[in-house]
């Protein structure tokens, strides 16, 4: 049952000009260009930056759990981050925080989700450290959160009132929001943590809590958006078996009935309406951001579930494999081309044409060489100082790519 005497609970703590982290959190990297008349808040304006992004417009075409879904109503990436937005909303609406905070973060938090979900992304992750392009340590080499503040900070461009292209220039709270968003979350509370510190200093998911309250939020709703809607898929891909869904279902149920509410089934309404009455009960400036010990277990087992019979799922494998195969082919065809850029270009230009002039396109808005007047963004990759900058502009390349662009330039490559 809905604590209602949690209403507007966080109302001191939202991440508004009466907040002690207001500076700190709408502070951008660069000067981002203004206009006296702009009615938009700083999260305001970042929302719409990342909304007309390249970045945001190929998530339609990215993985979520089921690749390249011929069926209309099958979930891809662009799907997801809305419902997150959608959830994070009615969340910080009730307990009082900046939902605009939280939706521009939940737009922008899988802009560095890979081509093939999650499976590219391990993909990426090996190439990387097999090719020694960033020292490693015994840190992960990659992850979608640490690429989304790659492609927010570096990589996503717009156009301005000058006509030239400049780099988004975020606020530091949606970025932080972008790259804490990962990690595990069952079984504690999430406090934000106190010091904006240096993004960068992420080396592995989850290292360090949200800057804001909001950025909590975004990383509960995202666990909260993704397990429902990958059951919703499932069942109309006919990928759940009836012992599964009815295993399922009984767990709902119970959970329904220990929460004091109706449930008659599994479903995305179900889960979405128990886990969110749930978070907003049992979440207080005191305690964090929680679900009660109950709707952890709920999630965890549900998960299990999901994982035997849906992430785990014979089909997938053979997808994860398809994906590895068609992500390396295009990594070695681009790499063999670095190792004499110029002088191999005519050669590439006649045996991979279209992957020729995309990439080539796409690197001279970010190198070091001659581009155009209206490139008024940061230089990314140093070719003529840095032996691995090229290589890192392949990964970054690949890694911003939609599942049947990638597809496309593979198929390009065996076909005649």
């Amino acid at each position: 049952m809905l604590k209602e005497t949690n209403r507007k609970c966080f109302e001191g703590m939202a991440t508004t000009p009466q907040s002690e982290k207001w500076t700190q959190a709408i502070m951008r990297g660069e000067s981002l260009y203004s206009r006296k008349t702009d009615i938009r808040t700083p999260f305001g304006r970042d929302y719409t930056r990342i909304l007309h992004s390249m970045a945001y417009r190929r998530l339609k075409y990215k993985t979520q759990v089921f690749f390249s879904p011929e069926h209309d109503h099958v979930s891809t990436r662009i799907d997801h981050v809305h419902y997150v937005a959608s959830i994070s909303r009615i969340i910080t609406e009730f307990l009082g925080l900046n939902g605009e905070l939280a939706e521009a973060i939940a737009i922008g938090h899988d802009l560095g989700h890979t081509p093939f979900g999650h499976d590219g992304e391990r993909t990426i992750a090996a190439i990387i450290k097999e090719e020694g392009i960033i020292p490693q340590g015994g840190d992960i080499p990659f992850w979608h959160g640490m690429n989304g503040l790659r492609c927010v900070d570096s990589l996503e461009l717009l156009e301005g009132p000058d006509a030239c292209f400049h780099n988004l220039d975020l606020t530091y709270a949606v970025r932080d929001g972008i790259i804490a968003h990962s990690g595990d979350i069952m079984g504690r509370a999430l406090i934000p943590r106190e010091d904006a510190i240096e993004l960068s200093a992420f080396k592995v998911p989850g290292q360090y809590e949200p800057f804001t309250w909001e950025g909590c939020i975004i990383k509960l709703a995202d666990n909260i958006s993704y397990l429902g809607r990958d059951i919703d898929d499932a069942v109309i891909l006919g990928r759940m078996d009836a012992d599964a869904h009815a295993k399922l279902t009984d767990i709902v149920i119970r959970y329904a009935k220990a929460c004091g509410e109706d449930a008659a089934g599994i479903n995305n309404a179900n889960i979405i309406h128990l886990l969110v009455t749930d978070l907003c009960s049992h979440s207080s400036p005191a305690v964090g951001i929680r679900f009660s010990d109950e709707g952890y277990a709920v999630m965890d087992a549900v998960l299990h579930l999901n994982r035997e019979t849906i992430y785990y799922n014979p089909m997938l494998k053979s997808y994860s494999e398809y994906g590895d195969t068609v992500i390396r082919r295009v990594y070695q065809v681009l790499s063999g081309w670095c190792e004499d850029y110029e002088g191999n270009l005519a050669h590439y230009a006649r045996q991979y044409p279209r992957l020729t002039a995309e990439f080539s396109g796409w690197l001279s808005k970010y190198w070091d060489g001659p581009r155009g007047e209206r490139y008024q963004n940061k230089v990314v990759y140093r070719l003529k100082t840095d032996p691995l900058a090229y290589k890192r502009a392949i990964v970054d390349y690949i890694a911003g790519m939609t599942d049947r662009f990638l597809e496309g330039l593979y198929r390009s490559f065996i076909t005649f």
